[in-house]
């Protein structure tokens, strides 16, 4: 965990710095369990917090008990508050000397636009510090119990954006590396994604996981493959928000309650020798 500060940096100058700060934390992928310390804090001293969706709400209360809290979530298809909007509560509530928190889920830093509210600050002599989250591009695939990695299977991943299609170089590009496929935001584009990587060379069999509601009571993991994923999503109904992952390391997802045989029968079909 990296906190990093940037008031008094760039073309920012001490003098310039008002009184109030905003501080940008990342909720991670929506536990509150999987807070860092240093986002604790920073809610537990804040005097206004605008959150996310996504970010952990349901103890927000708790969490930042003399905090305003303001709703700036946005849905598909809905955004109460646009993104300028955002970054003008933000640096509304911190030219009157409060403390801020903008509270987004994942990382701020990962398809979060943190960068954006950073400049937003930056060009009001606001005093800002980022958080690091814990992303749900690796957090929401380990709760469904499938790593990214596996010595021998898969020496890489690629985290991407599925809010808008993918290139046919971007497409080409994902095949070449022959990595693990994290994709986030992905439902509404999953036709052009695995129509385009079967396109550009892809197995039809490679194995696809949709994780919807990552850490949620209601979170479910649908296992399919390129070629099958769309029919099989539609026969499940799957809905936003959920992670999907494209790649072998699939095959190795376990569930909590799976039986030990089970567990020791595919660790044998999986050893990888020194």
């Amino acid at each position: 965990m990296t906190a990093r500060n940037f008031g008094t940096t760039g073309s920012v100058s001490a003098e310039q710095v008002t009184a109030g700060q905003v501080t940008l934390v990342g909720g991670g992928p929506g536990a509150a369990g999987l807070l860092t310390v240093a986002a604790v804090t920073a809610l537990a001293q804040a005097d206004v917090v605008l959150f996310d969706r996504l970010a952990p709400n349901d103890e927000l209360a708790l969490l930042a008990p003399r905090a305003t809290l303001v709703d700036v979530g946005k849905r598909a298809g809905s955004h109460p508050v646009s993104q300028a909007g955002i970054e003008e509560l933000m640096v509304e509530h911190a030219l009157a000397g409060k403390r801020v928190v903008r509270l987004k889920g994942g990382d701020p830093y990962v398809f979060g636009r943190g960068s954006e509210e950073v400049l937003a600050c930056h060009r009001n002599g606001i005093a800002v510090t980022v958080i690091s989250g814990v992303t749900s591009a690796i957090a929401v695939p380990a709760a469904a119990g499938i790593p990214l990695t596996h010595r021998g299977i898969s020496h890489a991943f690629t985290v991407i954006s599925g809010h808008a299609p993918l290139t046919d170089n971007e497409l080409e590009g994902l095949t070449l590396l022959g990595s693990t496929i994290v994709v986030l935001m992905g439902v509404g584009t999953l036709p052009t994604l695995s129509q385009g990587l079967m396109r550009h060379g892809m197995p039809a069999d490679l194995p696809v996981a949709i994780i919807e509601r990552g850490f949620s009571a209601t979170q479910r993991t649908t296992v399919s493959t390129l070629a099958a994923v769309l029919s099989d999503a539609a026969a499940a109904g799957v809905r936003s928000p959920a992670v999907l992952v494209i790649g072998e390391v699939v095959r190795l997802a376990f569930s909590g309650d799976t039986a030990a045989n089970d567990l020791v029968a595919r660790a044998a079909e999986f050893t990888v020798t020194a």
